[in-house]
């Protein structure tokens, strides 16, 4: 690799706010904010919307979707009953 051209990799903490979550790995991100870490050292820290402790799909908890609305609209658009040719 060439020197000077590549940006920093170094220990970057992510924060899921919503789940209460951290977790020290590396990065190139880069944060103006910064956060004291268990080990005693402070690493940029960098929040995120979602994360594997946050999302749907990890936890096991699924949304729900009104898909009795979506049958119902559908019907209503393209026409309910038609008789078959």
């Amino acid at each position: 690799m060439k020197p000077g051209i590549h940006p920093e990799y170094r220990p970057v903490v992510f924060r899921d706010r919503a789940a209460d979550y951290a977790f020290l790995t590396r990065s190139t991100a880069t944060s103006d904010k910064a956060i004291e870490w268990e080990d005693g050292n402070t690493y940029p820290v960098i929040d995120v919307e979602i994360s594997s402790a946050s999302h749907p799909f990890y936890t096991g908890t699924q949304r729900v979707l009104d898909t009795a609305g979506r049958v119902e609209r559908f019907e209503r658009r393209y026409g309910h009953g038609r008789s078959k040719p």
